[in-house]
């Protein structure tokens, strides 16, 4: 992995160049693997809103064989189960808040162990819905107000979530999370922390998030129609005002929501962690990366095999021909874009998102914009700020406060 770096100039792109183009961390934190580190930082770092904890994460660590996806699996599978024990163990003395914080945990647990499950399989269903009752029943345990409903979009239904603030006229922010994400997981990440700050909060899987590969939905080049569908039932059904609506997107969604800053005009303000205008450059970039180490002979992990074919599944292709085919053309329009528009950077992300991010927040529309660069100091330089996603929130709720109160 490259040396961490800070951006001096933010619209500069970092000097330093990290090995891999798809590079989302600058240092390790656990395991050489890194697909696997990344994802066990996710998994660390949604304690505070939740998830697990520090010790209980490094202990789960201890379970597994770097790089191998099974020790992966049943590592964190194995600890969804316990917590879930728990939790019943306390919910049978009464003990409720206690019982759906461990319950909380147990999803967290189950929600990390299919990362790395084969796509679409047995495990990875049982797993997958082990983790959806487990997060229902937190949710009902924790007296939350958690909303779950569907929308309908082109023949199926996109899985939604909703947490009303008890501020009637609160704006509502509409979460849309990447590659890796789920309307559950986005609680943790970010919802939960959104909503204790005074906001309403929706979260939504779009085609190819979550669970709707199941139903033939890979991600679409035109996001902005399922967003708009989106929109469409946060006013109808959760009344919602055009023009008190915040869009965020994380990672992949930050395509998405580029996309939907050009077209859908009810938004108030919409945020990126990081914009990704052209998603084929890091798309084709990675590809020759893999292409090229399997000419040296370099045999990926389990870990980075699992991924490779999840990114596959979710997407809807086949092969990366099919990929890079179906995604050439794809692109937002910075010029096009008016709405107010925060970008979000961590400086220790692949140079591929910072750079796109750089260009776009330098060419927009926009009269009203703002680019954040967090360098290693924040503690939040890694990609979407998974290791302090509390300083993407801060940077997302003072920003919309701001709009908010213009």
């Amino acid at each position: 992995m490259s040396t961490e770096h800070t951006l001096l100039n933010p619209l500069q792109p970092p000097s330093a160049a990290p090995h891999r183009p798809d590079q989302r961390m600058a240092r390790k934190f656990r395991f050489n693997d890194v697909d696997m580190d990344l994802f066990f930082m996710s998994a660390m770092s949604l304690g505070p809103t939740g998830g697990l904890d520090i010790g209980q994460t490094e202990y789960i660590a201890s379970q597994i064989v770097d790089g191998d996806a099974d020790s992966w699996v049943a590592a964190f599978a194995a600890y969804g189960e316990r917590q879930n024990d728990q939790a019943d163990a306390w919910a049978a003395r009464g003990w409720n808040r206690a019982a759906g914080e461990a319950r909380l945990k147990a999803f967290a647990s189950f929600r990390s162990a299919w990362q790395f499950a084969e796509a679409g399989g047995p495990l990875f269903c049982n797993l997958y819905a082990r983790h959806r009752a487990a997060f229902a029943q937190a949710m009902s345990e924790l007296r939350l107000p958690a909303t779950f409903f569907d929308i309908a979009f082109d023949g199926h239904a996109l899985p939604g979530l909703f947490l009303r603030n008890a501020n009637p006229v609160a704006p509502v922010v509409l979460v849309i999370g990447g590659a890796d994400t789920c309307r559950e997981d986005l609680f943790l990440s970010l919802g939960r922390s959104i909503w204790d700050r005074g906001y309403s909060v929706a979260m939504v899987d779009l085609p190819g998030q979550g669970i709707t590969p199941m139903q033939g939905m890979g991600w679409s080049t035109e996001p902005e129609l399922a967003i708009s569908a989106v929109v469409d039932a946060l006013v109808e059904r959760f009344g919602a005002t055009p023009g008190r609506i915040a869009l965020l997107g994380l990672s992949f969604g930050g395509y998405f929501v580029t996309r939907a800053a050009q077209y859908e005009k009810r938004l108030a303000t919409v945020i990126a962690s990081t914009p990704f205008p052209r998603p084929i450059e890091l798309l084709e970039s990675s590809i020759r990366a893999q292409v090229e180490s399997a000419s040296r002979g370099f045999v990926p992990s389990t870990a980075a095999l699992r991924s490779r074919l999840m990114m596959g599944w979710k997407a809807g292709v086949a092969s990366g021909e099919e990929m890079l085919e179906r995604w050439r053309n794809a692109a937002a329009d910075p010029s096009q874009v008016t709405v107010p528009f925060l970008s979000v950077i961590g400086a220790g992300d692949s140079p591929v998102f910072n750079g796109q991010a750089l260009r776009w927040h330098e060419a927009l529309g926009s009269v009203r914009k703002d680019c954040v660069v967090l360098d290693a100091a924040t503690g939040a330089d890694s990609h979407c700020q998974v290791n302090a996603r509390l300083r993407l929130v801060q940077e997302a709720c003072g920003w919309m406060d701001e709009v908010f109160a213009a």
